[in-house]
Protein backbone atom coordinates (compact mmCIF):
# COMPACT_ATOMS: atom_id res chain seq x y z
CA UNK A 1 0.00 0.00 0.00
CA UNK A 2 2.76 2.52 0.86
CA UNK A 3 4.36 1.73 -2.71
CA UNK A 4 1.11 2.74 -4.78
CA UNK A 5 0.94 5.52 -2.41
CA UNK A 6 4.26 6.62 -3.40
CA UNK A 7 3.58 6.36 -6.74
CA UNK A 8 0.59 8.20 -6.67
CA UNK A 9 2.10 10.71 -5.34
CA UNK A 10 5.13 10.54 -7.75
CA UNK A 11 2.12 10.73 -10.48
CA UNK A 12 -0.09 13.54 -9.03
CA UNK A 13 3.56 15.77 -8.90
CA UNK A 14 4.46 14.87 -12.74
CA UNK A 15 0.62 15.76 -13.49
CA UNK A 16 1.44 19.42 -11.70
CA UNK A 17 4.55 20.08 -13.30
CA UNK A 18 3.42 19.44 -16.55
CA UNK A 19 0.37 22.14 -16.21
CA UNK A 20 2.34 24.35 -14.53
CA UNK A 21 4.87 23.88 -17.75
CA UNK A 22 1.95 24.07 -19.73
CA UNK A 23 0.67 27.53 -18.20
CA UNK A 24 4.46 28.80 -18.68
CA UNK A 25 3.93 28.23 -22.81
CA UNK A 26 0.95 30.04 -23.00
CA UNK A 27 1.31 32.62 -25.62
CA UNK A 28 0.82 36.55 -23.89
CA UNK A 29 2.75 38.15 -27.12
CA UNK A 30 2.30 38.98 -30.79
CA UNK A 31 5.25 39.35 -32.39
CA UNK A 32 4.98 41.20 -35.69
CA UNK A 33 8.32 41.20 -38.37
CA UNK A 34 8.01 44.87 -40.22
CA UNK A 35 11.19 47.12 -42.01
CA UNK A 36 10.88 50.80 -40.21
CA UNK A 37 11.56 52.33 -43.33
CA UNK A 38 8.01 52.52 -45.16
CA UNK A 39 6.23 55.82 -43.90
CA UNK A 40 2.95 56.15 -43.40
CA UNK A 41 2.84 52.09 -42.73
CA UNK A 42 5.87 52.19 -40.39
CA UNK A 43 8.67 54.00 -39.46
CA UNK A 44 10.65 55.79 -36.01
CA UNK A 45 9.55 58.55 -34.29
CA UNK A 46 12.29 58.10 -31.75
CA UNK A 47 13.08 54.95 -30.21
CA UNK A 48 9.02 54.05 -31.33
CA UNK A 49 8.03 52.03 -34.49
CA UNK A 50 4.99 53.87 -35.58
CA UNK A 51 2.16 54.23 -38.43
CA UNK A 52 -0.68 52.68 -40.01
CA UNK A 53 0.51 49.12 -39.48
CA UNK A 54 1.74 49.05 -36.22
CA UNK A 55 -1.70 50.48 -34.76
CA UNK A 56 -3.60 47.97 -36.69
CA UNK A 57 -1.27 45.09 -35.76
CA UNK A 58 -1.82 46.49 -32.09
CA UNK A 59 -5.83 46.71 -32.52
CA UNK A 60 -5.70 42.70 -33.46
CA UNK A 61 -3.19 42.28 -30.00
CA UNK A 62 -5.76 44.03 -27.79
CA UNK A 63 -8.60 42.29 -29.45
CA UNK A 64 -6.77 38.53 -28.88
CA UNK A 65 -5.72 39.78 -25.42
CA UNK A 66 -1.81 39.76 -26.26
CA UNK A 67 1.02 41.92 -26.26
CA UNK A 68 2.71 43.29 -29.28
CA UNK A 69 6.31 43.13 -29.65
CA UNK A 70 7.40 44.70 -32.84
CA UNK A 71 10.60 43.80 -34.59
CA UNK A 72 12.68 45.95 -36.95
CA UNK A 73 14.43 44.09 -39.82
CA UNK A 74 15.61 44.09 -43.44
CA UNK A 75 11.87 44.27 -45.48
CA UNK A 76 13.50 40.57 -47.20
CA UNK A 77 13.66 39.08 -44.22
CA UNK A 78 10.10 39.20 -42.69
CA UNK A 79 8.95 36.12 -44.80
CA UNK A 80 11.38 34.04 -43.78
CA UNK A 81 11.40 35.15 -39.92
CA UNK A 82 7.50 34.48 -40.03
CA UNK A 83 8.24 30.98 -41.95
CA UNK A 84 10.72 30.20 -39.16
CA UNK A 85 8.79 30.95 -36.11
CA UNK A 86 10.69 34.05 -35.00
CA UNK A 87 7.63 35.92 -35.91
CA UNK A 88 4.18 35.37 -35.92
CA UNK A 89 3.03 38.29 -38.69
CA UNK A 90 4.13 39.80 -40.88
CA UNK A 91 2.94 43.63 -41.25
CA UNK A 92 4.89 46.03 -43.83
CA UNK A 93 3.16 47.22 -46.62
CA UNK A 94 3.22 43.64 -47.73
CA UNK A 95 1.10 42.94 -50.81
CA UNK A 96 0.03 39.40 -51.68
CA UNK A 97 1.39 38.27 -54.43
CA UNK A 98 2.28 34.10 -56.01
CA UNK A 99 5.61 33.98 -54.87
CA UNK A 100 4.83 34.73 -51.14
CA UNK A 101 1.53 32.73 -51.04
CA UNK A 102 4.27 29.84 -51.80
CA UNK A 103 6.15 30.56 -48.15
CA UNK A 104 3.29 32.09 -45.88
CA UNK A 105 -0.76 32.94 -45.36
CA UNK A 106 -1.91 35.67 -46.08
CA UNK A 107 -4.94 37.38 -44.01
CA UNK A 108 -7.96 39.10 -45.72
CA UNK A 109 -6.37 42.40 -47.33
CA UNK A 110 -6.59 45.37 -44.84
CA UNK A 111 -6.36 48.09 -47.64
CA UNK A 112 -5.66 49.35 -51.20
CA UNK A 113 -2.27 50.37 -52.39
CA UNK A 114 -0.28 51.20 -55.82
CA UNK A 115 3.49 50.93 -57.00
CA UNK A 116 3.75 54.24 -57.98
CA UNK A 117 7.49 56.20 -60.50
CA UNK A 118 9.37 59.01 -58.82
CA UNK A 119 11.36 60.95 -60.98
CA UNK A 120 13.46 63.93 -61.28
CA UNK A 121 11.06 67.36 -61.96
CA UNK A 122 11.63 67.58 -66.17
CA UNK A 123 12.66 63.96 -66.32
CA UNK A 124 11.72 62.66 -70.20
CA UNK A 125 9.91 59.65 -68.21
CA UNK A 126 6.44 60.57 -68.48
CA UNK A 127 4.64 57.13 -67.91
CA UNK A 128 5.51 53.67 -66.71
CA UNK A 129 6.33 53.30 -70.56
CA UNK A 130 9.59 55.43 -70.65
CA UNK A 131 11.01 52.88 -68.25
CA UNK A 132 12.27 50.91 -71.17
CA UNK A 133 15.95 50.52 -71.13
CA UNK A 134 16.15 53.11 -68.26
CA UNK A 135 18.31 52.51 -64.75
CA UNK A 136 15.46 51.69 -61.83
CA UNK A 137 16.30 51.81 -58.41
CA UNK A 138 14.02 49.75 -55.77
CA UNK A 139 13.87 48.40 -52.47
CA UNK A 140 15.24 44.93 -52.15
CA UNK A 141 12.60 42.26 -51.99
CA UNK A 142 9.94 44.81 -52.54
CA UNK A 143 6.85 44.54 -55.18
CA UNK A 144 8.65 47.12 -56.91
CA UNK A 145 11.74 44.86 -56.98
CA UNK A 146 9.67 42.33 -58.67
CA UNK A 147 8.07 44.44 -61.12
CA UNK A 148 11.11 46.35 -62.32
CA UNK A 149 12.57 43.25 -63.47
CA UNK A 150 10.25 42.27 -65.69
CA UNK A 151 10.77 46.04 -68.01
CA UNK A 152 12.82 45.45 -71.06
CA UNK A 153 16.53 46.14 -70.49
CA UNK A 154 16.09 48.12 -67.40
CA UNK A 155 18.85 48.04 -65.01
CA UNK A 156 17.77 47.34 -61.91
CA UNK A 157 19.48 48.92 -58.32
CA UNK A 158 18.41 47.28 -55.39
CA UNK A 159 18.76 49.11 -52.26
CA UNK A 160 17.77 47.94 -48.41
CA UNK A 161 16.21 50.84 -47.74
CA UNK A 162 13.28 52.94 -49.69
CA UNK A 163 15.04 55.97 -49.23
CA UNK A 164 18.24 54.90 -50.18
CA UNK A 165 16.90 54.51 -53.74
CA UNK A 166 15.59 58.16 -53.81
CA UNK A 167 18.69 59.33 -52.80
CA UNK A 168 20.68 57.18 -55.55
CA UNK A 169 17.69 59.25 -57.88
CA UNK A 170 19.09 62.79 -56.32
CA UNK A 171 22.17 61.69 -57.07
CA UNK A 172 21.32 60.92 -61.03
CA UNK A 173 22.59 56.82 -60.46
CA UNK A 174 19.22 55.95 -61.41
CA UNK A 175 16.61 57.38 -63.54
CA UNK A 176 13.78 56.36 -61.50
CA UNK A 177 12.34 54.59 -58.41
CA UNK A 178 9.35 52.30 -58.15
CA UNK A 179 7.89 52.37 -54.60
CA UNK A 180 4.65 52.23 -52.75
CA UNK A 181 2.53 55.68 -53.16
CA UNK A 182 2.44 56.73 -49.80
CA UNK A 183 5.94 55.86 -48.98
CA UNK A 184 6.63 58.05 -52.24
CA UNK A 185 5.08 61.04 -51.30
CA UNK A 186 6.55 61.17 -47.60
CA UNK A 187 10.15 61.24 -49.74
CA UNK A 188 8.93 63.62 -52.28
CA UNK A 189 7.63 66.28 -49.85
CA UNK A 190 11.28 65.67 -47.70
CA UNK A 191 13.57 65.89 -51.66
CA UNK A 192 13.09 69.15 -52.97
CA UNK A 193 12.64 68.68 -56.82
CA UNK A 194 11.50 65.13 -57.16
CA UNK A 195 7.85 64.32 -58.55
CA UNK A 196 5.23 61.53 -58.92
CA UNK A 197 4.32 60.35 -62.46
CA UNK A 198 0.13 60.58 -62.35
CA UNK A 199 -0.03 57.09 -63.95
CA UNK A 200 0.09 54.63 -61.35
CA UNK A 201 2.19 51.71 -62.29
CA UNK A 202 0.17 48.90 -60.49
CA UNK A 203 -2.70 48.51 -58.33
CA UNK A 204 -2.73 46.02 -55.45
CA UNK A 205 -3.74 44.98 -51.97
CA UNK A 206 -2.11 44.79 -48.56
CA UNK A 207 -2.24 41.55 -45.99
CA UNK A 208 -0.96 40.51 -42.81
CA UNK A 209 1.58 37.31 -43.54
CA UNK A 210 1.10 34.00 -41.30
CA UNK A 211 2.82 30.61 -41.11
CA UNK A 212 1.25 28.44 -43.08
CA UNK A 213 0.48 25.71 -40.38
CA UNK A 214 -0.60 28.72 -38.36
CA UNK A 215 -4.29 28.80 -39.46
CA UNK A 216 -5.90 28.93 -35.73
CA UNK A 217 -3.90 32.47 -35.65
CA UNK A 218 -4.92 33.56 -39.45
CA UNK A 219 -8.50 32.88 -38.96
CA UNK A 220 -8.23 35.28 -35.30
CA UNK A 221 -6.73 37.74 -37.43
CA UNK A 222 -9.53 37.64 -40.05
CA UNK A 223 -11.75 37.93 -37.32
CA UNK A 224 -10.53 40.60 -35.79
CA UNK A 225 -9.50 42.57 -39.37
CA UNK A 226 -13.42 42.06 -40.04
CA UNK A 227 -14.52 44.00 -36.42
CA UNK A 228 -12.25 46.51 -36.96
CA UNK A 229 -13.39 47.36 -40.52
CA UNK A 230 -17.33 46.93 -39.29
CA UNK A 231 -16.03 49.20 -36.28
CA UNK A 232 -15.05 52.18 -38.23
CA UNK A 233 -11.57 51.82 -36.61
CA UNK A 234 -10.11 50.00 -39.72
CA UNK A 235 -10.83 53.35 -41.55
CA UNK A 236 -9.83 55.89 -38.71
CA UNK A 237 -6.05 54.34 -37.81
CA UNK A 238 -5.90 54.76 -42.44
CA UNK A 239 -7.28 58.23 -42.10
CA UNK A 240 -4.95 59.39 -39.51
CA UNK A 241 -1.71 58.87 -41.48
CA UNK A 242 -3.53 58.87 -45.74
CA UNK A 243 -5.68 61.98 -45.79
CA UNK A 244 -8.94 61.58 -48.77
CA UNK A 245 -7.55 63.38 -51.80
Amino acid sequence: MKISKIICAVLASAMVLAFAGCAEKEKTTLIMATNAEFPPYEYREGDQIVGIDAEIAQAIADDLGLELVIEDMAFDSIIAAVQSGKADIGVAGMTVSEDRLANVNFSNPYTTAAQVVIVKEGSAITSPADLVGKKIGVQLGTTGDIFAGDIENATVERFNKGFEAVQSLNQDKVDAVIIDREPAKVFVTQNEGLAILDEAYTIEEYAIAVAKDNTELLDQINASLAKLEESGKLEEIIGKYIKAE
